[in-house]
């Protein structure tokens, strides 16, 4: 059984999914990223992003991440940080432990292709 399934489907990523952006737009480190961004459109990338990471039947047919975020200057701590509300929103909607670090882990990898910027210390 895929993570998807096991986490309930469609519905249970379209719940997730509102709760990360009420999560991500309210942190003061992140909400700059949105503060002028269609949330709509967004929510719509991103549930088929999350529906096809975690192996249901959406099929994710946005740009690449390093182009869809190559403009944004997202550093390592801001990406690290949206991890982080996710796994938080899966645990807060039931999603067991082990289900949320399959989750993380197969995120993971975008992170190379999404950072664009460290912050300058």
């Amino acid at each position: 059984m895929s993570i998807y399934d096991q986490i309930g489907g469609h519905a249970a990523v379209k719940a997730a999914v509102e709760v990360f952006y009420q999560r991500v737009t309210a942190d003061p480190l992140l909400k700059p990223w949105f503060a002028d961004v269609d949330l709509q459109r967004l929510k719509g990338h991103q549930r088929a992003f999350l529906a096809a990471a975690l192996g249901g039947p959406e099929m994710f047919a946005g740009r690449d991440m390093g182009a869809a975020h190559a403009s944004l200057e997202i550093t390592g701590p801001a990406f690290d940080a949206v991890s982080e509300h996710l796994a938080i929103t899966l645990r807060d909607l039931g999603v067991d432990a082990a289900a949320i670090e399959q989750v993380t882990a197969r995120i993971a990898p975008y992170k190379h292709q999404i950072v664009q910027t460290e912050p300058v210390e």
